[in-house]
């Protein structure tokens, strides 16, 4: 009997031919929960899963008998439980290296925008408030000559590393990562301590993976660390960061602003303090958001998922364990 693939969101038309052209294939182009009765009747025949943006959990997995592999359209795996998937022999996929340009040119941003009061005062102009030439209480500030801080230094925090300290004469700082001799060679970064980094640093940028060691890693304490005049990124995920002890730093100047793509709850909530105040820059969770490099992270998705199902190694398999001695 052919093998089954369970799809949802983010396929095109070719995609979903390349898959159908090997195996059946069940697609929920616009999928609105895990509960639709179609979606798990789907599941419960399910060799194979691709997708994103769907809280996998245990209790779900239960309806998935013969999963053998997930192909997640994404970088971040804190919606899967690896331990749970390793447990149970299904193969985790993921798209690193795909989006990696892409989302450093959003961090990039965030900083730039952030720096230059760019949103704040293009609403000025917006509403018609542009009367007279701007004066001092509206100046930003510059970016080239600081001090970067990356909080994380993979492959995108050494990217965002890379366009500062090249293209801005940035000064690179980097914690919470193992030592990276090559690029500290190629961009003069020094590795130093977390709490240096941000008493230090111009611009801190978080970058690292969601796990419970970084659970709320930046909070109250980390916040007062950092100067009055620094600029907060967050480019991780929302709950790297205590949000309420950012929001007080922000509203008690105890830093400058904050330039923020992701949120502890999302959509973030239109009540949300951060909707309203002129330091923030917040953006809808667009790191990779780019016609190209979302139609290469589903591409490499689709062959990962067929690859694993032809029960041959996967271009990025994540929790290689699960498969031992299927993908040596």
């Amino acid at each position: 009997m052919s093998k089954r693939i369970l799809a949802y969101r983010r396929l095109d038309d070719q995609q979903l031919e390349q898959l159908r052209e090997k195996y059946q294939v069940d697609y929920f182009g616009k999928l609105e929960s895990a509960d639709d009765p179609a979606f798990r009747e789907a599941l419960g025949q399910a060799n194979g899963l691709i997708g994103a943006g769907l809280k996998i959990t245990p209790e779900l997995l239960d309806s998935a008998p013969h999963l053998e592999a997930i192909a997640s359209i994404s970088v971040g795996v804190d919606s899967y439980p690896v331990d749970e998937l390793t447990r149970r022999g299904i193969l985790l996929c993921n798209t690193p290296d795909v989006l990696t340009e892409t989302t450093a040119d959003t961090g990039f941003s965030l900083i730039m925008a952030s720096a230059r009061r760019v949103v704040e005062l293009a609403n000025v102009v917006k509403r018609g408030d542009w009367q007279e030439s701007i004066g001092p209480d509206r100046f930003g500030i510059d970016v080239h000559g600081k001090t970067l801080g990356m909080i994380g230094f993979g492959r995108i925090g050494q990217a965002i590393a890379r366009r500062g300290a090249l293209g801005f004469g940035m000064r690179v700082l980097y914690s919470n990562a193992s030592p990276k001799p090559e690029i500290e060679r190629e961009l003069g970064a020094r590795r130093c301590e977390f709490n240096e980094l941000l008493e230090t640093a111009d611009f801190v940028c978080a970058i690292v993976p969601l796990t419970d060691e970084t659970h709320h890693l930046i909070g109250a304490e980390a916040f007062a660390r950092m100067k009055e005049s620094a600029i907060f990124i967050n480019l991780a995920r929302g709950a790297v960061v205590d949000e309420p002890a950012m929001i007080e730093a922000l509203q008690r100047g105890q830093i400058r602003a904050a330039g923020l793509d992701v949120f502890e709850q999302e959509p973030l909530p239109s009540s949300s303090p951060l909707t309203q105040m002129d330091n923030v820059v917040a953006l809808p969770h667009i790191g990779s958001a780019t016609m190209e490099t979302r139609t290469a992270m589903a591409q490499r998705a689709v062959d990962n998922i067929l690859l694993a199902l032809d029960g041959e190694r996967p271009l990025s398999p994540f929790n290689v364990e699960a498969w031992g001695d299927r993908l040596t």
